[in-house]
């Protein structure tokens, strides 16, 4: 956290409250098994279980929290360790039951896996919102990534958002993982919860994964149905996650030819709150690994964000498969850049990007476009990319211009 505040980075916690697992100890209790497609319909009756459900926390020697977690601080698990096991299991009991303000996936969302906490239970509650509290401030965080929302009380979700902020001077960032490509499911939400966290754009995310598996994908449509495209302020664009990546449960890729247009859309556009995949910047191991996307110009693509997107948008998406936007840039970030991109063969695109910018010669600063371009005096240039690729625009002699690997100082121009 020190390294991190000396190079001006903030940290973002990623919460996992809806659940515990490694427990220290199984312990019996009673409860009723449940349909694991619907959660709402009891299929046995009052039975005896074995289950990891005792953790004491020896390691902690009652240093920050005195709290014993039991069977009764939990509504549900799906593993019966005497049995050997498995199953949807709610825990028996008076006043246990299913949280009601979860989602309704499964007829009622609140247990995802694991042991469920039950914040019903106000040691339970209690103990989240003083963990929450004390991490922020223990190492100084920016925010928060929350885990499984869709299984979480929003009541809890509020009362926790509304602690922690209260127990530090600095103002928090909030993320939620609402795992769904329904994006009026997540409007809903986003309403529900006035607005206090935003959402990863999985609806966004689908859409690019089926158009880079398309034979004829019509990129003008990959905003279409987006949360970006009608909450952009609450949107946080992704191309591929943890969760997502090749080799695991909910695989769903999107196809490395597509990743670079696709790194374009969420990093260099006005709206949306750009999330990179790790694995895609440095790679991912295993069965499934794979090595960086984008050819390995992930991190120039970061590096124009942070120089050149920024100020106003034009987009130019007259045809299915060759499309390019400009940003306009500021009074205090002028430079501005021109992005084209092509999901078939080789395309240009005529943009307009100001008359202040006539005379300047422009060149693709990931460099897979090695011509340059000259601006007219009506402000315009015709920007060109390879086939299946992307090219990004900018002054040649921009700051910040020779950051980039690929220059053509020394070069003839076009």
């Amino acid at each position: 956290m020190k390294a991190a505040k000396e190079a001006d980075i903030g940290i973002y916690w990623d919460a996992v409250i809806s659940h515990k697992a490694g427990a220290d100890d199984v312990e019996e209790m009673q409860v009723i098994e449940v349909d694991a497609k619907d959660r709402l319909q009891e299929i046995s009756e009052e039975q005896t279980i074995k289950a990891w459900m005792r953790f004491d926390f020896p390691g902690r020697k009652d240093q920050y929290s005195k709290l014993k977690y039991h069977w009764y601080h939990f509504n549900g698990t799906d593993y019966d360790a005497g049995k050997d096991r498995s199953a949807v299991f709610r825990v028996a009991g008076e006043d246990k039951h299913w949280a009601e303000d979860v989602d309704e996936l499964w007829g009622n969302a609140d247990f995802l896996m694991f042991a469920n906490l039950d914040y019903e239970h106000p040691e339970v509650r209690q103990d989240v919102l003083n963990w929450g509290s004390w991490i922020v401030n223990e190492l100084g965080l920016s925010g928060f990534r929350l885990d499984a929302l869709r299984h979480l009380s929003r009541g809890f979700l509020h009362e926790f958002i509304e602690t922690v902020e209260k127990s530090t001077d600095r103002r928090l960032y909030w993320v939620g993982e609402f795992c769904d490509h329904r994006v009026d499911l997540l409007s809903q939400y986003l309403e529900v919860t006035d607005y206090k966290i935003d959402l990863f754009d999985f609806p966004l995310q689908a859409n690019m994964c089926k158009i880079s598996k398309a034979e004829d994908g019509d990129l003008r449509t990959v905003f279409q149905d987006s949360l970006v495209s009608l909450h952009p302020t609450n949107a946080v664009t992704m191309v591929e996650n943890h969760d997502l990546q090749k080799g695991q449960v909910l695989e769903y890729t999107v196809e490395g030819w597509m990743k670079p247009i696709a790194y374009c859309l969420i990093l260099l556009r006005r709206e949306g709150y750009p999330c990179v995949f790790f694995g895609d910047l440095y790679g991912t191991k295993g069965k499934a690994g794979e090595e960086p996307s984008c050819g390995g110009k992930l991190a120039d693509l970061i590096l124009a964000r942070k120089l050149y997107a920024y100020g106003d948008q034009n987009d130019y998406w007259d045809d299915s498969h060759h499309i390019g936007f400009v940003r306009r840039g500021t009074h205090d970030k002028p430079d501005g850049l021109a992005c084209v991109m092509s999901n078939t063969g080789d395309a240009e695109v005529q943009m307009h990007v100001g008359t202040e910018h006539a005379g300047e010669v422009w060149t693709d600063v990931i460099g897979w476009h090695q011509e340059s371009v000259i601006i007219d005096e009506q402000g315009h240039g015709v920007f060109k990319c390879n086939g299946v690729s992307c090219s990004v625009w900018v002054r040649r002699d921009a700051p910040g211009r020779g950051e980039f690997p690929f220059n053509l100082d020394d070069q003839i121009y076009n």
